[in-house]
């Protein structure tokens, strides 16, 4: 990938997590960590709800049609191996844990994916 394109890749990303935020906001969410990075990878969101803390994957395309491939099990892998390293961080004793996905493309509503991946690790 180019300089250029990278950098455009890196804006519509940065975009998208925004977008991600406020639609969890107005959804009665409250973002508690962006972009937070462990050995294992990055998570984007971390969102709390009551007693569920949310580790939220976003994905930003250029069409509806390109998010159908956007998220698989290894990039599921990759959020669960990092949630579980900071779960800690986040989630108190009994407080429920999950991975969600949002999916975010140029005029529609995000798509949520929730409980895309349940880790037993938890």
């Amino acid at each position: 990938m180019s300089g250029e394109r990278r950098r455009t890749a890196e804006r519509h990303g940065r975009r998208g997590e925004w977008l991600a935020g406020l639609y969890l906001w107005i959804t009665g969410w409250r973002v508690v960590g962006r972009r937070v990075k462990t050995r294992k990878g990055e998570i984007d969101l971390v969102a709390r709800r009551g007693r569920t803390v949310c580790f939220v994957e976003v994905k930003w395309r250029r069409t509806q049609a390109e998010l159908a491939t956007a998220i698989d099990e290894r990039r599921l892998r990759r959020v669960a191996d990092a949630a579980e390293m900071i779960s800690s961080r986040y989630a108190k004793p009994g407080d429920d844990q999950r991975i969600d996905v949002i999916l975010i493309a140029p005029r529609s509503w995000p798509r949520r994916i929730v409980n895309a991946w349940q880790p037993g690790a938890f």
